[in-house]
This record gives C-alpha cells, structure tokens and sequence, in this order.
C-alpha cells in the first residue's frame, strides 16, 4: 500500500469523531477479501461526479449506517426533533 493510503476523512458516529480512509487504496485495503469485488466492480463504474458519495459509503463503519437508520426510524415515526428546515420555520422542528 502506498503512502496515500494513509490520507483520511474525519466524521461523526455516535458523536464521536472517527477517521476513515479518504483513498480509493486505503478503503480497498480495509475490506473483507469478499467486498472487494464488489468495491472494486462499483468504483470502476461510478461517474466522477458521484465517487465521493460512493467511496464515502464504503469507506463508513457499520455503525455510521445503523446510526441513519435509527435516525430514519426516528423521522418516519414524525418524531423531527434536532432538525433545522431550511426554511427557517421553527414551528416544525419538535415532534409531530
């Protein structure tokens, strides 16, 4: 692995911050030997404008994808509670 395997993203799960690697090598390198055919199939068919998203995806604990569904979870119940609407309209952000 190269050096530029070693470049990270820094996020948030649990609200803690947790460093993922920020390379198409080094999130390759940190997958079971079954994921990365399937990494590598998807990296290579994804348009530039969209890479980010999917690297990103990959890249992320599991703990980061049961995080969004508990907050979709959260959501679908009407439960808005932390949220900010882009329209400034405060009247929306408790529970419905």
């Amino acid at each position: 692995m190269s050096d530029v395997a070693a470049v990270t993203w820094t996020t948030y799960v649990g609200g803690r911050p947790v460093e993922v690697p920020a390379t198409i090598e080094g999130i390759r390198a940190t997958l079971d030997e079954a994921d990365t055919e399937a990494y590598d199939a998807e990296v290579l068919r994804t348009p530039a404008q969209d890479l980010h998203r999917v690297l990103a995806r990959w890249a992320l604990p599991a703990e980061a994808e049961d995080e969004d569904d508990t907050v979709v979870a959260r959501l679908r119940a009407g439960d808005f509670s932390g949220c900010v609407p882009q329209d400034g309209d405060e009247r929306r952000t408790g529970v419905a």
